[in-house]
C-alpha cells in the first residue's frame, strides 16, 4: 500500500467514516467559477462565500498564496480552501500552479487533519486548470499528508 488510495468518484463526497477534509486549489485573485470549485458550490454554498469574504478582506484577512481557510460544512466534513494557483489562465509564464504554494497549504491541511483526526479527500489538485503534473503534486501530499499519518483518498471524476 502506497498511502495514498485513488478511486473514481467525486471528491465533494467523501468516501470514508469519521471527520473528512475536503481539499482542494483555488486561485489568489478572487476567482470562483471554473473546475471543482462548480462542484464544490454544488454540494455546499459556504466554501465560495467563505472564500469571497476572505478574498475582499485582503490585505488583513491573511489571503495569500499558500494559506488555506478551513470552511466546516457538515458536522464531520471541513473543506480546505488552498490558495496554490496565481491567476487563472497559463500565459507566457506558463501554468498558474504554484508548487510552493500547494507545498504550504498542504502541510497545513495535515496539521489541521491531525488536530481533527481527520482523513484528506481531494481531486488530483492544482492539476486541472492550474495546469500542473501530479507527478510534482504527489510527493508533496506524501511528505505533507502521508508521511506524517494522515489518510489521503485521491478522486478521479468519472
Amino acid at each position: 500500500m502506497d498511502g495514498i488510495r485513488y478511486v473514481r468518484g467525486d471528491a465533494t463526497s467523501p468516501q470514508a467514516k469519521g471527520v473528512k477534509v475536503v481539499a482542494h486549489v483555488c486561485n489568489d485573485r478572487g476567482g470562483w467559477g471554473k473546475g471543482f470549485v462548480l462542484a464544490v458550490s454544488a454540494r455546499w454554498a459556504e466554501p465560495e462565500k467563505e472564500y469571497r469574504a476572505w478574498w475582499r478582506g485582503r490585505p488583513g484577512s491573511g489571503f495569500r498564496l499558500g494559506a488555506v481557510q478551513f470552511v466546516q460544512v457538515e458536522r464531520l466534513v471541513w473543506v480546505a480552501n488552498m490558495v496554490g494557483q496565481h491567476g487563472a489562465r497559463a500565459g507566457s509564464k506558463g501554468p498558474p500552479v504554484r508548487y510552493d504554494a500547494i507545498d504550504e497549504c498542504l502541510a497545513a491541511v495535515g496539521s489541521k487533519a491531525l488536530e481533527l483526526g481527520a482523513s484528506v479527500h481531494a481531486p488530483r489538485i492544482g492539476c486541472g486548470l492550474a495546469g500542473g503534473k501530479w507527478e510534482r503534486v504527489e510527493p508533496l501530499v506524501r511528505q505533507n499528508l502521508v508521511d506524517r499519518g494522515v489518510a489521503v483518498t485521491i478522486y478521479d471524476h468519472d
